[in-house]
């Protein structure tokens, strides 16, 4: 057998037409068409959908285990700001109730639910994937499974008793013997915060990953990161703003949290994304010789 013939048949880079590195090349999956993308979407989100509503159905089942622990933060600031009474949530309508019920059932569903619906949004994906970067979908589901539901546990934990502090310390009485001011929360309105913030905290924790997963892909490296830093802390500040209540603190409570993930986001694609380029390299050396001159 010669060199020629041995080259061909090892599937080596000296052999004409061969692949260099097999390891390279896209799953064994056919290029897939438009629609044929467009009818795998539709089957990822049926089935995430099916899913999710049973998971629902579960939370349903624990809506007042689920209740009980989402208002342990507004009991201890309602105990803590003195006021009169026993912590209480209110609805105004007959069918109230039943509608703030099922929008907390809807929030135990979606942290059931996440592992699934997390795989299901990496098996879309993974056809566009090389074949070894499809073995780090344990991984993905399992990091995003935990940093999504850590992220909402954080904010239960750091941010909704400095909110409900605040909210509640505008109870009272104002001007000595005057205007009597007491909180009257519906239980609707108070669900609906919950879940604004729980969404929040739980999405932004999904950075580090969000950003490993592109960084591995060659989307984004560490300096293109760097570069846009100050842009994502400009972010972050504004952000909090928008899902948080109007005190710096709970803002403070959200952004920093943010910035310190984007930090560690950076070290990730440093360690395990690919390089940049070298124009991007003098880039960066360029902006930070022009930063030393300027200060």
């Amino acid at each position: 057998m010669s060199q020629e013939q041995a080259a061909v048949k090892s599937g080596s880079p000296g052999a004409e037409g061969a692949p260099s590195d097999a390891a390279e090349d896209p799953g064994e999956d056919k290029p897939m068409s438009f629609w044929e993308h467009l009818d795998e979407l539709r089957k990822r989100l049926v089935r995430s959908l099916l899913v999710f509503f049973a998971a629902c159905v579960v939370g349903w089942e624990v809506r007042e285990e689920l209740l009980h622990f989402l208002t342990v933060p507004f009991v201890q600031a309602w105990r803590e700001q003195s006021l009169a009474g026993n912590p209480s949530l209110h609805f105004g309508a007959p069918a109230a109730a039943f509608v703030a019920y099922f929008k907390l059932s809807m929030i135990g569903g979606a942290a059931m639910a996440s592992p699934f619906i997390f795989y299901q949004l990496w098996a879309f994906v993974a056809p566009g994937l090389y074949a070894k970067e499809k073995r780090y979908v344990i991984p993905f589901v399992l990091f995003s499974t935990i940093l999504f539901v850590g992220g909402g546990w954080f904010g239960w934990r750091a941010a909704f008793p400095i909110s409900f502090g605040y909210f509640l310390s505008m109870a009272g009485t104002v001007g000595g013997d005057g205007v009597t001011i007491t909180p009257t929360v519906m239980m609707g309105d108070y669900l609906d915060f919950v879940a604004q913030l729980l969404l929040g905290f739980g999405i932004i924790f999904e950075i580090p990953l969000i950003v490993l997963f592109l960084s591995i892909a060659g989307i984004v490296n560490y300096i293109q990161l760097i570069l846009f830093g100050r842009w994502f802390v400009f972010g972050a500040f504004v952000l909090a703003a928008v899902l948080t209540p109007p005190d710096i603190t709970s803002q403070l409570v959200m952004a920093v949290p943010m910035c310190l993930l984007y930090v560690l986001s950076i070290g990730l694609a440093y360690v395990f994304g690919k390089p940049p380029t070298d124009a991007q390299r003098a880039a960066y050396k360029a902006r930070k010789e022009k930063e030393v001159t300027k200060g």
